[in-house]
């Protein structure tokens, strides 16, 4: 693939790193409506191998490799995701009320460090309007989920009613559901993560989603969890997530520390990529460890080739994402993995 030496040049044109996204973004858009372009698509970088496949939640998995969350907000570009070759794609994070998110500029790359820092603020068009665009596509070749936050302006207080809401509105299109408790760029909702608040939210999301259910089985609930939690409160995440029937856990959501950086930055947010790697390994084994694999896990956290994707899978993942491996290596980022991981 060309990227890797078309890279610099872009990073270069468009020094805003939120720029660039927004117009890959708007460029895979329009790929996904024009079927020939898409079959050239899926042909350049699709990959399918029957070891790769897995099933969980009584969902298929073609491979385990997922597009995290915080890429496509919108689910602006469903059908391209399948075609460049992910197994799954998670969406948002969607909150009850449409917000704007952080001022600009927010995103920051550290090209020595491959990695990003963003205090994106969970910037998305609101539940209802990302529910309606999802009620127009048609069917997919992958699971999808779909990461639910807290409105930027919905207290504490009322955190379970917001994210009720959101739950309800995008119900019915969502195979399952993260709930993003551990973003660093929300004020306060890291609060979410301690054993009263968590117990409370996630009772009341699995009464909702017992009622939406209907005749069908309620939705696969996951928590999304943040690498900077000790393990004595990663070990009472844990037992409440089991105690309310919680279906696995996605670690880890980006850091506020700044491990063995390279280049020094004073820019606030979340910190992503390969510097995240070693403690995003930790948490998963952690968790692997405390669960004796019972609860499913969701590897994300600096995977950049099949090595990193190998590691975190022998860690206990039985599913992996990324975003910013993405960034870095291009459209035939889920490609080059797969292949990888069956030699």
């Amino acid at each position: 693939m060309l990227y890797p030496l078309l890279r610099p040049i872009l990073f270069r044109l468009a020094r805003d790193p939120e720029a660039i996204h927004e117009r890959a973004l708007a460029l895979l858009a329009a790929l996904g409506a024009a079927p020939p372009l898409l079959a050239l698509l899926r042909l350049a970088c699709g990959f399918r191998h029957p070891s790769l496949r897995r099933e969980l939640w009584g969902l298929p998995f073609a491979n385990p490799i997922g597009l995290a969350a915080g890429f496509d907000k919108n689910a602006a570009a469903l059908p391209a995701w399948g075609a460049l070759g992910f197994g799954f794609v998670e969406v948002g994070t969607v909150t009850r009320l449409a917000q704007p998110g952080n001022e600009r500029p927010r995103v920051f790359r550290l090209p020595a460090d491959r990695a990003l820092v963003n205090r994106l603020g969970f910037n998305n068009h609101g539940a209802q309007a990302v529910a309606a665009r999802l009620a127009r596509y048609g069917q997919r070749t992958y699971p999808l989920g779909i990461s639910l936050g807290k409105s930027k302006l919905a207290p504490l207080e009322q955190a379970a009613e917001d994210y009720c809401a959101s739950l309800q509105a995008l119900y019915r299109h969502g195979d399952y559901f993260a709930i993003n408790v551990s973003s660093p760029n929300t004020p306060g909702l890291r609060a979410l993560q301690g054993r009263a608040e968590l117990d409370a939210l996630l009772a009341a999301l699995q009464r909702q989603n017992a009622a939406l259910a209907a005749h069908s089985p309620p939705r696969p609930l996951l928590v999304k969890v943040a690498p900077d939690l000790s393990d004595d409160a990663l070990y009472e995440l844990i037992g409440v997530c089991a105690s309310r029937g919680v279906a696995g856990l996605i670690a880890t959501n980006t850091t506020t520390a700044r491990p063995s950086l390279r280049v020094a930055t004073r820019e606030a947010g979340g910190l992503s990529g390969a510097p995240l790697r070693p403690r995003a390994l930790e948490v998963v084994r952690f968790i692997a460890r405390q669960t004796g694999g019972s609860m499913p896990i969701v590897g994300v956290g600096g995977i950049f080739s099949a090595d990193d994707a190998r590691r975190m899978l022998d860690a206990g993942a039985s599913l992996l994402q990324a975003y910013t491996g993405f960034v870095y290596a291009g459209p035939g980022f889920a490609k080059g993995v797969c292949r990888g991981l069956v030699r």
